[in-house]
């Protein structure tokens, strides 16, 4: 087993110098080393070390609770006492108030030490933004201290057995009980739907306040507590899944649990997309922490492995061999550009007046960086060959863990068609005017211009088409190979390391227009 070690260097050298954060007014370079440097020794020492046991062990189902394997209530107790659960909490609350951008930082690196764990706490940071958007003050004062202290984690129940990511088809249903409400239905594939580690847990539930062919309009948001509901919230099943093991994914029952609307009536999904937005761009940065444990993995593998003799007859290693560099080097181009693309939108978000270009580059990072993460993770099966597909360098689980992140939180099919339709047409195309200026900004290369022109072509010939989600998937891949393109060219105008300089150019000669022939060719 290689033990993990978090790409601290990588990651300062994106925000950076990258994305440019230290352009922010609000950027303090000293103390986000200091934050991520501090996480990462935790991340290494504590958390990553339960990673193969959560694999072997995972959850189970005990009298109605889940229990979690053995060191993970230790653990998070550790990360609570040390304050992390309240990274972005404001100091009123009892938390640290840091930005999404030490946020993301720390999220990577927790997502490469233990993803399964990362998911059941990391719902917490849009919880509180939800509560801080949406909620009451008394709702604010009932929970946030909770959450940043790590009493308490949180839950998004969204999908139910009818109703995946067609949320209009949801049939949860909430009644009014006084000033409160009452839930009943069914809700599954509810990540950290229960564990032993937090004292309690806080849900939120989309559920039915109008009818029912009032479709998601006839959506409310509630919050509903464990402590407060009793029976009433039953965990029915935690299901057996590729990856993830100790990341219990329940299916949650409701019969009359108490609750209370957070947002207005009928606006539900309007409060619910908060949550959603900072989950998209966390689950991207899970495809960037798994392209990086994969090509770590497969990198220390390879300079080590013997395997045939160099040209003077001494014993080579993998990474002599022209086939290894090459699958090294996909894995590398891989992670630095994903990372690069999710550190670039967050900073853009800081400055941008409107969410328009938001809409335009959070589908972008979830779909590339969910995809480079497995992509990834299958090149280092390959680079290890059959100790790849064996369990002993736990690539093949970082395989399996990376797979479900294409699907959750929008399989990426769904994100292709919102690029395809209200990411060009959202602020009357200023998110797409914006995603154009942005590549110009960061890049002047020559192939990079020359996508661009074949991407403005594609733009136009979407927007004409009759049915726009023919082209989604093509389009989207477009999107996808600009954006990375414009930040490796980025990379390599930022970086004194003759390796990146290499990588840069390598990736570049690559991104011939004509891959994309037929997407708004003339």
């Amino acid at each position: 087993m290689i033990p993990y070690a978090a790409p601290v260097d990588d990651i300062l050298f994106s925000m950076r110098e990258v994305a440019g954060a230290r352009s922010l007014p609000d950027w303090d370079d000293a103390l986000a080393a200091d934050i991520l440097g501090a996480f990462a020794a935790f991340a290494e020492g504590v958390i990553a070390p339960l990673d193969a046991t959560g694999d072997a062990q995972g959850c189970r189902l005990e009298n109605g609770r889940v229990r979690m394997p053995d060191g993970f209530a230790d653990a998070f107790r550790q990360l609570a006492e040390m304050g992390w659960q309240g990274l972005t909490a404001p100091e009123e609350h009892g938390g640290m108030g840091q930005g999404p951008l030490i946020a993301a930082m720390v999220s990577e690196v927790f997502s490469g030490a233990n993803h399964a764990m990362q998911m059941v706490c990391n719902l917490v940071p849009g919880a509180i933004s939800t509560l801080l958007r949406f909620g009451t003050p008394d709702q604010q004062a009932a929970w946030i201290p909770g959450l940043a202290a790590g009493e308490v984690l949180s839950t998004m129940c969204l999908t139910e057995p009818g109703a995946g990511s067609d949320l209009a088809r949801v049939r949860t249903r909430a009644t009014r009980d006084g000033e409160d409400w009452r839930l009943d239905g069914e809700k599954i594939f509810i990540s950290g739907g229960d564990q032993d580690m937090s004292d309690d847990i806080l849900h939120l539930v989309l559920a039915r306040t109008g009818r029912a062919e009032d479709g998601v309009k006839g959506l409310s948001l509630f919050l509903a507590a464990r402590s407060q509901a009793g029976a009433s919230i039953r965990v029915t099943r935690i299901e057996e899944k590729l990856g993830l093991h100790a990341s219990p994914t329940c299916q949650l029952a409701f019969d009359a649990a108490p609750a209370q609307m957070i947002g207005a009536e009928g606006e539900g999904l309007k409060a619910m997309f908060t949550l959603m937005n900072h989950a998209r761009l966390d689950v991207a940065l899970q495809g960037v922490a798994h392209a990086a444990r994969a090509h770590a993995i497969a990198s220390a593998y390879a300079a080590e492995r013997r395997q045939g003799r160099r040209p003077d007859g001494t014993d080579a290693v993998l990474a002599d061999h022209a086939d290894v560099r090459r699958m090294l080097d996909e894995q590398r181009a891989l992670a630095l550009g994903a990372r690069a693309m999710v550190h670039v939108a967050l900073v853009e978000m800081e400055t941008a007046a409107d969410g328009a270009l938001a809409d335009v580059l959070t589908p972008l990072c979830k779909v590339f960086c969910t995809d480079a993460g497995i992509r990834a993770a299958d090149l280092g099966i390959q680079v290890l060959g059959g100790y790849g597909y064996l369990g002993e360098y736990r690539v093949a689980q970082t395989w399996r863990d990376a797979r479900i992140t294409s699907i959750y939180e929008g399989a990426n099919g769904i994100h292709a068609v919102a690029t395809a339709t209200r990411g060009l047409r959202v602020g009357g195309g200023a998110g797409a005017d914006g995603f154009d200026a942005l590549i110009g900004r960061l890049a002047d290369d020559p192939a990079v211009l020359a996508l661009r022109d074949r991407w403005r072509a594609a733009r136009s010939a979407v927007l004409a088409a009759e049915d726009p989600t023919e082209l989604a998937h093509d389009f989207t891949q477009l999107s996808c190979a600009l954006f990375h393109g414009a930040v490796w060219a980025r990379i390599g105008q930022t970086t004194d390391d003759e390796g990146l300089h290499r990588l840069s150019r390598k990736v570049l000669s690559g991104l011939g227009a004509d891959r994309f022939n037929g997407l708004g060719a003339a």
